[in-house]
């Protein structure tokens, strides 16, 4: 599975993540891949609303890929399905290992 798009670094160290969200799912948490659009899809149980997705969102990525509150957030689309999260102190190389991962483990 190749990340590579959806997985960049910027120029201070950080890495961005582009994802789309699935809100009202019943489950929450990193559930694949979408070739199409070059995303992570990661569903969260929080409906739309007063920014309940978002904060679910950063919950699930951080409880999935061993991160902090302070070193999550999402930097577009706050109204948006489809988000860009940005994450700091976490080397892309360990990212994309975290995120293989979590992903072959959703695949199995």
């Amino acid at each position: 599975m190749d990340l590579g798009g959806c997985v960049r670094p910027t120029l201070d160290g950080a890495v961005l993540v582009d994802i789309e969200v699935q809100p009202g799912a019943s489950r929450q948490g990193v559930v694949g891949f979408n070739p199409w659009r070059n995303r992570i899809s990661v569903a969260v149980s929080a409906q739309a609303v007063q920014g309940r997705a978002n904060r679910a969102v950063l919950a699930v990525l951080q409880a999935q890929l061993g991160c902090t509150a302070n070193e999550t957030t999402i930097v577009t689309g706050h109204t948006s399905r489809q988000k860009t999260v940005r994450l700091e102190s976490v080397p892309m190389v360990d990212l994309v290992h975290r995120l293989t991962k979590v992903l072959e483990a959703v695949e199995a």
